[in-house]
């Protein structure tokens, strides 16, 4: 009985925690990338998926603890696991907190743990644009792939590099609804006449998702093809 209490307690405090972190690595990442000419930013997928590592560590502690056992694991460990594991979950964080893109008024500044410092492409840089409706996915590829009804919108930069503006996370500035700040940048980028694609194929997943007012401004950002 006293485990099972223990148990839920851990449980309770690992919510707790998970909730904390992701709130202040958005904070984190705000406070220290986002210029004040800012429109918008995201959380870059898939590098932002990497975030379950720290969950499954957190989860996978709360179901096996047991002192006796965890001692008996690290004995004759702890001079090399404690320290290794320490790195590799900084270096973890190091990449998760890296893993932004910042789109401005005028430039779109891509961050990663390769080029912290940001690399900056302006709007005539981008090549091409895809957008359009993710369709289903397999369970077994649930965790690293974009799931079935999320809208996607994937600029290709003069360097080949791609980016999907609609991440796992971000915002917009002054709490502006999203996918309104999408159809304002989608019809700035369409004005400057680059070239992009849109599939409607899946829309009807969105549908049953969010509201019409909602899913109107992405059918909206899809129809606007010149």
């Amino acid at each position: 009985m006293k485990r099972l209490i223990i148990r839920i307690i851990l449980f309770i405090l690992t919510v707790i925690f998970i909730i904390a972190f992701f709130i202040l690595l958005g904070l984190t990442q705000e406070k220290l990338f986002l210029p004040k000419e800012y429109i918008m930013w995201t959380f870059k997928y898939p590098i932002s998926r990497l975030t379950f590592v720290f969950i499954f560590e957190l989860t996978f502690l709360v179901f096996i603890f047991d002192f006796h056992k965890i001692s008996q694991f690290l004995k004759g460990k702890r001079r090399w696991f404690l320290p290794v594991f320490s790195i590799v979950n900084i270096f973890l964080l190091y990449i998760l907190l890296f893993n932004v893109c910042v789109i401005t008024t005028d430039k779109i500044i891509d961050r990663s743990f390769l080029f912290p410092k940001g690399r900056v492409y302006n709007h005539t840089d981008i090549v091409s644009i895809e957008t359009g409706v993710y369709g289903k996915r397999k369970l077994s590829n649930i965790l690293f792939t974009d799931k079935s009804g999320q809208f996607y919108y994937i600029v290709t930069l003069k360097d080949g590099t791609k980016i999907d503006l609609n991440g796992d996370a971000g915002g917009t500035k002054h709490n502006k609804e999203t996918n309104a700040v999408f159809e304002e940048i989608d019809k700035v980028f369409v004005n400057m006449g680059i070239k992009k694609t849109a599939r409607k194929d899946n829309f009807e997943l969105i549908e049953k998702d969010i509201d019409k007012v909602y899913s109107d401004k992405i059918k909206n950002i899809l129809n606007n093809i010149k």
